[in-house]
């Protein structure tokens, strides 16, 4: 099985790519951000929680979030050849935690890809975003909270798996498709091992 980490700040791209990667490698896409933003919309209790989180750029409890995925993982059909996790683990204790969830089911984090992407291109997407889908936290100043929420909070993650051996980085500028080809490259040479 491929279970891959796909991170980068707001606005890298990171769901972009995880479409073609699901695509090309058959892979399961696991998108807390989706799972949250499908919970808001049905107005459950969860999803109340989560707008107060997120309306003002805030990640949620930790607890939280791994409760979820654990469900959306026990649920999740096995039709795939692994599973591509798009905007978790956002804090070391999610690191840590899906390392144990996967360890129940006899596998590991393959491999984590890093989209790069300089501030500026990233407030310019994200206000774009915004702009087209109207969602309530692409604005210019939940944005730069975003910003320093994802480099305070989550680049530890970054160091966690490079410690594994398991960090790739990814130059994020450029088009949609020279960017997934950096990427294939990355999973081809790791699906030939």
């Amino acid at each position: 099985m491929l279970n891959i980490i796909i991170f980068g700040a707001p606005g890298s791209g990171k769901g972009t790519q995880s479409e073609r990667i699901t695509s090309k490698y058959k892979l399961l896409h696991v998108s807390t951000g989706d799972m949250l933003r499908a919970e808001i919309a049905a107005k459950t209790t969860l999803g109340e929680l989560a707008q107060s989180y997120i309306s003002k750029g805030h990640l949620l409890p930790d607890e939280v979030i791994i409760d979820m995925l654990a469900e959306k993982l026990k649920h999740s059909k096995k039709n795939h050849n692994g599973i591509i996790f798009d905007g978790f683990p956002r804090t070391v204790a999610q690191a840590q935690a899906l390392d144990k969830m996967l360890q129940e089911h006899n596998q590991h984090v393959s491999l984590m890809l890093e989209l790069e992407v300089e501030k500026d291109e990233l407030i310019k997407r994200l206000v774009k975003r915004g702009e087209q889908s109207g969602r309530d936290d692409d604005n210019l100043e939940v944005i730069q909270n975003r910003l320093q929420v994802y480099h305070h909070q989550t680049e530890p993650v970054m160091d966690f798996y490079k410690n594994a051996g398991k960090y790739n980085h990814i130059q994020g500028n450029g088009t949609v498709e020279e960017i997934f080809e950096l990427i294939a490259n990355v999973l081809d040479k790791h699906t030939d091992k």
